[in-house]
């Protein structure tokens, strides 16, 4: 074994990165996040019209940056999800999944994502606000940030000058505000078979970077094989790691599937659940470099076999 890692660590340090050409933006960071968190998509709450907007404009981008379609609906897969523990009239929602898919030809697929739904009016979800209903809960960080990354990730992988050896499944998760439904209703009718999976890399809340912390990459204790592949990433952009595999996002669906996951957080604030948490906040130059921490894991990764999963104790 110590043979292997000292051999993978030559080919790691001996291979450019793929795709050169590009680079992640942080202008495209802020304009995706400056259109999601706007008041006009009043918070993009769970079964809202605004709510469907998110869901047009990601499949919209998804279109754009030539990605297959791979939901049950086109780009969608829907679902239905419960506001309430007790039903009433306007209690459960059409939700959806928005799914693209980068087809390499190849036998594994890496999942990137991130959720797109947040607390609408106040009215779902958990608000920390004191009067929440009828409040905008614009969602910049949690989630906008994270699609605006996954969003990027995605120009990224299409575009670059590289075919990559694995494939790449894109997912923008509904009603994870609700309890992590959209990501466990996908783990459960998945729209390729949970076997090809290589690992799942999830970005919730990536916007609020504070430098004297750093972003923290969970997951680092569901494969073996992290610590070779984190080994040689160096970044301006201060992280560290933490082991757990399961937690309050959607990886923890795939986590319980037995799939290996890496979660990227720049940790709660005060606007955490509510109003104030707005698309001014956000740091875009720093999520831009929390990207490019993420796509140096993927490449690395991908100079490895299907990673083996390990259960976090």
């Amino acid at each position: 074994m110590r043979i292997f890692f000292h051999s993978l660590l030559l080919v790691l340090g001996a291979v450019q990165a793929f795709g050169q050409s590009v680079t992640p933006s942080p202008e495209n960071i802020r304009k995706h996040i400056s259109y999601l968190a706007s008041d006009k998509m009043k918070g993009r709450g769970t079964g809202s019209k605004e709510n469907e907007k998110a869901a047009k404009y990601v499949a919209k981008q998804f279109k754009k940056y030539h990605l297959l379609p791979k939901g049950t609906e086109g780009y969608y897969q829907p679902f239905t999800a419960k506001i309430r523990r007790i039903v009433v009239p306007d209690s459960v929602r059409e939700a959806r999944n928005v799914i693209g898919f980068l087809d390499n030809g190849a036998q594994y697929t890496i999942v990137i994502g991130a959720h797109f739904d947040h607390l609408g009016l106040g009215r779902q979800g958990s608000s920390k606000a004191e009067k929440p209903e009828g409040q905008i809960h614009n969602g910049a960080d949690d989630n906008a940030s994270g699609v605006a990354g996954l969003l990027e990730l995605a120009r990224y992988f299409s575009g670059n000058d590289k075919k990559e050896p694995y494939n790449f499944l894109f997912i923008a998760f509904g009603a994870e505000e609700l309890g992590l439904v959209g990501s466990r209703y996908f783990v459960n009718n998945p729209t390729l078979p949970l076997a090809e999976i290589d690992f799942m890399s999830n970005m919730d809340m990536i916007g609020r970077y504070d430098a004297s912390r750093g972003v923290g990459i969970g997951g680092y204790g569901t494969s073996a094989e992290w610590p070779v592949i984190f080994k040689d990433v160096k970044s301006d952009t201060k992280f560290f790691t933490d082991n757990a595999g399961s937690g309050g996002s959607d990886h923890g669906s795939f986590y319980a599937k037995q799939i290996p996951v890496l979660f990227f957080h720049t940790g709660g604030h005060d606007d955490y659940h509510k109003p104030t948490d707005d698309a001014g906040k956000i740091d875009t130059n720093a999520e831009a470099g929390i990207l490019g921490i993420q796509i140096h894991l993927i490449e690395n990764a991908m100079l490895l076999p299907k990673l083996k999963f390990t259960e976090v104790k």
